[in-house]
């Protein structure tokens, strides 16, 4: 979506439009006509789990696969059609596909001699580059006998050195231990914001994605179940496989009894449960269907194992059958009477009073905590203003 125009200031095309891009493998859909677009300066994650097609859609961007159907856009031109060096994209690998028998500046600098630039002009873009990814103090050091992180700032240095309007990455940190995972996505976050370029960015962690991005695209079987911002997303999942995929929530199947303003009644296996719709989202086209068959979401973090008095609290009474010690907190696994599982996170796991397996406890939510999940929920072809949000609807 291109930005308003002003006197002052010309309109600015998406860095990418991805339109209606397919792609089969040996019959097998990989790309089921995705649609979605990058804006000028966006660090976008693409998130799904192995096979959804999210890699395949990369190597269309970076030219490495060729599309079935579908257009590419960069700033407004077609870029679908030619080669990969006039693309103005590099391409950072999950396995950082850096040459072992040359140092770290001659690693860098590869590109810029393809280009045959000047001595003195690779030398001052190198140098500038190794300080900004703060490389400058192991330019001379062979690649091989460098950390997990060193190289995958080498790889990442070689990418931007040629000065790429578009940064793509594929899984880049997947390689790396817990600890310097965390300190590299503050890295690439540093990076895109100092650079001010577009990233788009490949993985299957949520924490990843969430971190760094400013906006999520979670990708299933080839196609896209939801686009927004990561709270929107965390807070909000569109379809059921977003709210099985993001975060910790707990799904319960059931069946609209009524709604009453914006509080919709649910019956479950469980019992019947209440949700109170926001009423922004009511006033943008979401009405639920009476009779409905729908999926209640509610996260683990906001099941209580004491009531606080609000309107239609929801409760339940629950038998707990594990705990599980996560560190910081203790996640306690639930069954309901009809034998539904549900999860409830104890965010205080020194307290000495959580429940043991076999205990059985009342839990309650806020109707304001829950989300509805259903195919007449929300129109195909409505977003909610100022979320840039892509809805595909599904139950």
């Amino acid at each position: 979506m291109a930005t308003t125009d002003t006197p002052d200031r010309p309109v600015e095309l998406p860095d990418i439009e991805i339109r209606a891009i397919a792609k089969s493998f040996n019959g097998m859909t990989a790309l089921d006509e995705v649609s979605f677009t990058v804006e000028r300066g966006e660090f976008l994650a693409i998130m799904g789990p192995s096979g959804c097609g999210k890699t395949t859609l990369l190597r269309i961007l970076a030219g490495l696969e060729t599309a079935d159907s579908g257009t590419l856009l960069s700033r407004g031109k077609r870029i679908d059609q030619i080669p990969v060096h006039r693309r103005n994209m590099r391409l950072v690998w999950q396995n950082y596909a850096l040459f072992p028998h040359l140092n770290v500046r001659n690693n860098i600098e590869f590109g810029l001699k393809l280009q045959k630039l000047e001595r003195r002009v690779i030398d001052a873009k190198v140098a500038a580059i190794a300080e900004m990814v703060r490389l400058t103090e192991f330019l001379d050091h062979r690649v091989t006998v460098l950390s997990g992180g060193q190289r995958q700032r080498v790889a990442i240095a070689r990418a931007l050195v040629t000065e790429p309007d578009i940064l793509l990455l594929d899984e880049p940190l997947s390689a790396l231990d817990a600890n310097l995972r965390v300190h590299m996505q503050s890295e690439l976050k540093r990076l895109q914001q100092t650079l001010g370029i577009a990233f788009v960015y490949i993985t299957h962690n949520q924490s990843e994605a969430f971190s760094t991005a400013d906006r999520v695209v979670v990708m299933n079987r080839g196609r896209i179940e939801q686009i927004g911002a990561p709270r929107e997303i965390y807070l909000w999942p569109r379809t059921r496989f977003a709210a099985e995929f993001v975060g910790s929530n707990n799904l319960l199947e059931g069946r609209i009894a009524s709604v009453d303003g914006n509080v919709v009644s649910v019956d479950c296996g469980a019992g019947r449960f209440f949700v109170a719709l926001p009423d922004e989202r009511l006033a943008h086209g979401y009405r639920p269907a009476p009779k409905a068959t729908v999926t209640l979401v509610i996260q683990a973090s906001k099941v209580r194992g004491h009531a606080t008095g609000v309107a239609n609290e929801n409760q339940v009474t629950a038998v707990v059958t594990d705990t599980e010690f996560t560190g910081s907190q203790i996640v306690q696994h639930l069954r309901l009477e009809d034998g539904t599982a549900l999860r409830m996170i104890a965010p205080d796991p020194f307290s000495g009073s959580t429940p043991g397996p076999g205990s059985t406890i009342d839990v309650y939510w806020s109707p304001e905590d829950c989300v509805l999940v259903g195919p007449r929920i929300l129109p195909s072809s409505q977003n909610i203003p100022g979320t840039k949000s892509y809805v595909r609807m599904g139950g």
